[in-house]
């Protein structure tokens, strides 16, 4: 496609380019036999003999996206609608279906990133999750004091982690991630676990990350959370990217759509959706002209 008038160029580079990017996963089906009506052997049967009915599901379709250095994107929508697939395309944790993801640096997502083992003690995990982040010794030993203030684990951190609950795992993992200062963060509001004392500990750092990173990426539900922290927003229902706004625009869409959902009005929902989309500019990634990647925006 040639470049028109329409076309915008992006001077240095991008934190992160998402390029025609899509991901489908083909998973088994038993629609072709109710449940209700199925007896167990005869879908073990069909299990055993490789029989089962095949389906591909696409999770997030074609969309491409370029995110500059200073940009806090917030990303919302209803749950499946494809959010954690976004997140995990970008982070790394999932190869796209068709498509390419280019990042300036290793993306970390909060949470997930440390790789923890149930038998070493907290204290050890601390040492060992922040290796596999890449920091060195030094400075692991230089933040160990405020990882372990930020997670809350004083009294427990001499433990295996095996004898933590499934909260104090969250807030050692959340803890671990959060030592880091990585150009692009991704934050997923789900692992703000715990009492009134860690969620505010953790916010606060989340704001510092967020100062500090090059780009980050929120998911969230909370709206307000979206409208203060971030200065995009995307909006994903059923794999479709129907915005890419600013945030107050994106949110009130957004909310106007899921009251009419709420209320049963499909109809006007869906028209609400419609006309969202209809306003969506849509960007294409194309090769590199002169040292600069081009997004054509239609």
């Amino acid at each position: 496609m040639a470049a028109t008038e329409d076309t915008v160029y992006f001077d240095g580079n991008p934190c992160v380019v998402l390029d025609s990017v899509r991901m489908s996963y083909t998973v088994v089906s038993t629609a072709d036999v109710p449940a209700d009506k199925s007896p167990i052997r005869h879908r073990l049967f069909k299990r055993t003999l490789g029989r089962d009915n095949k389906v591909r599901v696409d999770a997030l379709n074609e969309l491409s996206l370029i995110v500059e250095r200073g940009e806090s994107v917030g990303i919302i929508g209803r749950n499946g609608s494809g959010k954690s697939t976004l997140m995990k395309l970008i982070s790394g944790q999932e190869l796209a279906t068709s498509g390419a993801v280019y990042a300036s640096s290793t993306p970390i997502m909060l949470g997930v990133n440390a790789a923890l083992v149930p038998d070493l003690s907290g204290d050890q995990n601390v040492i060992l999750g922040c290796l596999a982040m890449g920091m060195e010794r030094a400075l692991i030993d230089e933040k160990f004091d405020s990882i372990v203030e930020l997670s809350g684990l004083e009294k427990s951190i001499h433990l295996p982690m095996k004898s933590y609950s499934s909260g104090m795992g969250s807030r050692l993992r959340f803890a671990i991630a959060a030592a880091v200062d990585p150009e692009i963060l991704l934050v997923d509001e789900a692992l703000n676990t715990g009492d009134a004392q860690f969620i505010d500990r953790s916010r606060k750092r989340m704001d510092e990350l967020r100062r500090n990173a090059g780009c980050v990426f929120l998911v969230s539900h909370s709206l307000s959370t979206i409208e203060e922290m971030c200065t995009r927003v995307l909006w994903i229902d059923q794999g479709d990217l129907i915005m890419d706004s600013e945030p107050q625009e994106a949110t009130a869409a957004y909310k106007d759509y899921t009251d009419h959902l709420s209320k049963g009005n499909n109809i006007t929902a869906a028209k609400i959706k419609d006309d969202a989309r209809s306003r969506l500019t849509i960007t294409e990634i194309l090769p590199r002209t002169q040292g600069r990647r081009i997004g054509v925006q239609l």
